[in-house]
């Protein structure tokens, strides 16, 4: 079996509000081959999501000039928990692109890294419950009538749910909900989905989201003809790496994570982890295909 791709991007994004490099900041990870097409990686460590941004639109551009299909991993949710997009009577029957519209509406995120997601969330919970829930999670100064630095109580019954199908599979995955503090992979989710958006946009079909626009099931090349790109959410601890002499964590998850899945990919195995697990149920797998998402090898 040949391979799927050719280049295995995985990019650990960050919601910081203000430039930042190092620990705790946008690392992208690239593997591809070089002109004896041997792997080879490189690694970029943007100040900024805007310079990100750039980057990664650099990076898919010149691998599909050179007719090299990628696979980009991002580390936040591409989804929410199932009922949002209804929740908020958006339009259009897809719900998951009408819940990336709306973020695009709403997100408003500068040069310097200055952003507004906890304005956003503040003003879905506004329109969800009038209170400050689901979103939590900010700092004291920040605090507004509908957020708040704490979680103000827990989820019922009634409540939108508040892990997704997928981090109750990954286990230890952070709530979307939670804005703030270590593991705020909403704040993540609020500002990059919008610019996931934008690099999916910008290239037409040629970018596919997983399992979104490619269905929850094996991948194969025949899936895939004319794809320049699957895009696909990814979870770091998903392998443990091991950071050399001098490396942040993030560097050696990013390059970590390309190399499982090109040792995968090598082996014919890769399709096979798109597919949804055996154990799913079926409102599972429809949630997931349609507007939560899933984690690739979870």
């Amino acid at each position: 079996m040949s391979r799927l791709f050719s280049a295995y991007v995985i990019v650990d994004w960050s919601a910081a509000a203000k430039p930042t490099t190092g620990a705790d900041s946008i690392w992208i990870g690239v593997l591809k081959r070089d002109v004896r097409f041997r792997l080879t990686f490189e690694s970029y460590n943007p100040s900024t999501r805007g310079e990100a941004e750039t980057r990664l639109a650099a990076v898919l551009d010149d691998l599909k000039k050179r007719g090299e299909r990628a696979l980009v991993g991002f580390d936040f949710p591409l989804g929410f928990p199932r009922g949002l997009s209804q929740a908020l009577s958006l339009p259009g029957e897809v719900r998951w692109r009408a819940v990336w519209d709306q973020l695009a509406k709403m997100v408003k995120d500068k040069a310097d890294n200055t952003n507004n997601r906890f304005g956003v969330g503040s003003e879905i919970n506004r329109r969800l419950t009038g209170g400050p829930f689901p979103f939590w999670g900010c700092p004291p100064k920040d605090a507004l009538t509908t957020l708040q630095p704490k979680r103000p109580r827990e989820h019922g019954p009634d409540d939108l749910p508040e892990f997704r199908y997928a981090d109750e599979a990954a286990k230890g995955a952070h709530s979307i909900w939670k804005l703030y503090y270590n593991g705020s992979v909403g704040g993540q989710a609020i500002v990059g989905i919008p610019a996931v958006r934008r690099l999916k946009d910008a290239r037409g079909n040629t970018v596919r989201v997983w399992p979104f626009e490619t269905g929850f099931k094996t991948l194969t090349e025949a899936d895939l003809d004319g794809v320049a790109t699957v895009v696909a959410e990814v979870y770091p601890s998903l392998i443990k790496a091991v950071p050399g002499a001098g490396e942040v964590k993030d560097l050696a998850q990013v390059r970590g994570l390309a190399e499982h899945f090109a040792k995968l990919d090598e082996a014919g195995k890769l399709g096979a982890i798109f597919a949804a697990p055996k154990s799913l149920s079926e409102e599972a797998v429809a949630s997931a295909e349609t507007e939560e998402g899933w984690i690739l090898g979870a």
